[in-house]
């Protein structure tokens, strides 16, 4: 199926964690935070970190999935939970890999919208090619690719494996 493997399954859960004790760190005052996972994969991975946040820590941790058309990202962006739980929050948008900024660009624009104590990306792979001036905060592995070649994750039962191809 896959030949190119840079991202193991054992190595996206080591990563996983560590993001998930990058984001305690860096919100040491906050009762809640919103982790907020762009559909399908990058949902994924939220809730792997909302579940290690909630087994290392107290806080209030609230998943919320947003919903974009990745090829048309300025269309109307959903989330599952209304702006007013997210207002003067602290929130980490996460997705599986970061490519050339669009996607991301466009969930960072919307949570704007409303006024946030903090506003952060999370991913697991981020790409040296974007396109948008955005950066990941957190993240798995840095990857230096052509832009010919495709990074994909590929979701299984919880886990998370990435590939070159």
């Amino acid at each position: 199926m896959y030949n190119n493997c840079i991202l193991t399954a054992e190595q996206a859960v080591l990563s996983v964690r560590r993001i998930a004790y990058q984001i305690l760190e860096d919100n040491p005052n906050e009762k809640r935070i919103i982790i907020a996972g762009v559909m399908s994969n990058g949902n994924h991975v939220s809730k792997s970190i909302a579940k290690v946040l909630r087994s290392i820590s107290n806080i209030d941790v609230v998943n919320c999935q947003i919903r974009i058309d990745k090829k048309n990202p300025r269309n109307k962006i959903q989330t599952s939970i209304d702006k007013s739980v997210y207002e003067n929050q602290s929130i980490v948008i996460v997705d599986d890999v970061l490519h050339t900024g669009s996607t991301l660009i466009y969930v960072v624009r919307h949570f704007l919208q409303v006024s946030l104590t903090k506003c952060k990306v999370a991913v697991l792979i981020n790409r040296n090619h974007k396109k948008f001036p955005i950066k990941a905060d957190y993240k798995g592995i840095s990857l230096s690719t052509s832009m010919h070649e495709h990074v994909e994750i590929v979701c299984k039962n919880d886990t998370f494996e990435g590939y070159l191809t």
